[in-house]
């Protein structure tokens, strides 16, 4: 690690992240709605919200009720309610337009965000150079090797998909799924916490204030006007050579 590490201002880091994360969030909403159009996601939500429609308006229900008003019904209120519920449930047209629904949603959520991170966070600090997101261009911040070495295309893609797609975005988005579903629970919230925890013990813990993405990168975010970043591992040992035989040569006088 180079002894001349300037590492990039905290709040000037939280600032870029919360910019770019407001990006990320509206490309990959964009995304998300193409891809329900081509997808043919809005025939099959269509199809099932007529069929919900139909079944409430024949056996007199809501479907779309809190637990607490489902407990405040009546047992004659249960009982019409439930009766409905099961019926809907055996229409399997409906059925069907619920599991492709879901199928889509899943695929939606995933290419969106791979689609918005790759752009952004992948192709753009490509273009820019020294793995710049416009979040970092414009608060001053580079993302260099942990050798002082310029960023290469295949540590950011590591970085990029591995690290922050991957790891800290998709594994977290599908435990809350699977919690919103029941299908979870105690373990789910046990191993969101367990990322967080890891992610604030790497950051606490690191000489560089390093993340996860970070680690699985071995990249460090610096301040870009003050930092010197080598071309090439070679350029930096070079360097590092003549800094060597320049204090020793001091050290003789």
């Amino acid at each position: 690690m180079d002894s001349g590490l300037q590492k990039a201002n905290g709040s000037k880091r939280i600032a870029a992240f919360l910019f770019d994360v407001i990006l990320l969030s509206i490309l990959a909403v964009g995304i998300g709605y193409l891809f329900s159009l081509v997808s043919g996601y809005q025939n099959h939500s269509r199809g099932f919200d007529e069929a919900m429609i139909r079944y409430e308006q024949e056996y007199g229900v809501q479907f779309r009720i809190t637990e607490e008003t489902y407990q405040a019904m009546t047992a004659e209120q249960k009982a019409q309610y439930d009766n409905a519920y099961e019926a809907f449930t055996r229409d399997e047209s409906a059925m069907e337009h619920y599991r492709k629904m879901m199928n889509l949603i899943l695929l939606m959520v995933t290419f969106s965000l791979l689609g918005a991170y790759l752009i952004l966070e992948f192709a753009l600090p490509l273009k820019l150079g020294h793995g710049r997101t416009l979040g970092k261009k414009i608060f001053g911040l580079a993302v260099m090797d942990v050798e002082s070495v310029r960023i290469r295309p295949a540590a950011l893609f590591a970085r990029t998909v591995l690290g922050k797609f991957a790891v800290e975005t998709m594994v977290p988005a599908y435990v809350i799924t699977m919690i919103f579903f029941g299908m979870a629970g105690l373990m789910g919230t046990l191993l969101l916490l367990g990322l967080l925890v890891m992610q604030i013990v790497i950051y606490f813990t690191s000489r560089t204030r390093a993340l996860l993405h970070d680690k699985i990168a071995s990249t460090v975010v610096v301040d870009y006007a003050s930092q010197m970043i080598y071309e090439t591992r070679e350029e930096m040992l070079a360097a590092k050579k003549r800094a060597a035989a320049e204090k020793a040569k001091q050290e003789e006088w």
